[in-house]
């Protein structure tokens, strides 16, 4: 074990923006940590300038986007933790997959190529997207009622409504549909491939119990299929939460319990090639 991280990296997930981390960098700045919370390519611009304009978004790769992320990490001169929600979940471990980072968490995250469950609930979710072909090309939003079943189901319609307007942009299409529910109808490894079986950072799933959009089933399988790597992988339910866990009431416990787990279990001496 080397020294304890100093720098926090949050990578935010789809229909969202950095914006959607403000919580929980003041959570762990208040703590003396230094927290970058990068912008997918395009995303770095105003939630409400996105909504007004989706379409400089709506082309991205999800290589550029991890390409992207990959460069702020090595930026960091120690290791540093990354914690990821939603999509941010696959980047995170697409990044751990690279070598970097001494410690993941990934919180109701989306899965990487493999995992195989698609419970009802998620259909459900993802098909304000998936319904018409043509938004394979654009980017694509949730109206607050679709937003409210997907991200914010413990809540009231209008504290969903108060989240919706704060923080939700549409989304790129091509993601949706090619690494939602039919990622692994396609042949050959995808942009969400990772090696299961391969040495890096230690890293926690955290999944809600009330999650619609990437239910607790999805963040099991996708934990379980890193049974052969030696790394640590582990696996937290959280009662009664649902995807927006990190920004509904009481999202400072999730906050802290990502973070006391990556800082008992960070590997600053990163001993797994990088790739």
């Amino acid at each position: 074990m080397s020294e304890r991280p100093d720098t926090i990296v949050l990578v935010h997930g789809l229909w969202m923006t950095p914006r959607s981390w403000e919580g929980w960098v003041a959570h762990y700045e208040a703590q003396g940590y230094t927290v970058l919370a990068p912008a997918y390519p395009g995303f770095e611009i105003e939630v409400e300038a996105l909504r007004e304009n989706p379409d400089v978004i709506a082309r991205l790769t999800v290589q550029e986007t991890v390409d992207h992320l990959a460069s702020v990490v090595e930026s960091v001169a120690a290791p540093p933790i990354i914690i990821g929600h939603s999509f941010g979940g696959t980047l995170t471990q697409l990044l751990l997959a690279r070598g970097l980072g001494s410690a993941g968490v990934v919180v109701d995250s989306a899965p990487t190529e493999g995992v195989h469950v698609t419970p009802l609930s998620q259909a459900r979710s993802l098909f304000a997207a998936l319904h018409n072909p043509a938004n394979r090309h654009r980017a694509v939003g949730f109206t607050p009622e679709e937003f409210h079943y997907a991200f914010t189901n413990t809540l009231t319609e209008e504290e969903s409504l108060q989240v919706w307007e704060r923080y939700a942009i549409p989304a790129p299409g091509y993601w949706v549909f090619e690494y939602g529910l039919f990622a692994n109808l396609k042949p050959g490894h995808q942009d969400t491939w990772v090696d299961y079986r391969a040495d890096r950072a230690p890293l926690l799933f955290v999944a809600g119990e009330k999650d619609h959009i990437m239910p607790p089933s999805v963040n099991r399988s996708n934990a379980k299929h890193y049974e052969h790597s030696p790394a640590l992988t582990e696996y937290r339910e959280l009662e009664g939460r649902d995807h927006w866990t990190c920004g509904a009431p009481g999202w400072e416990a999730v906050a802290d319990l990502a973070l006391d787990w990556a800082l008992e279990h960070a590997r600053t001496d990163r001993p797994w090639a990088v790739v």
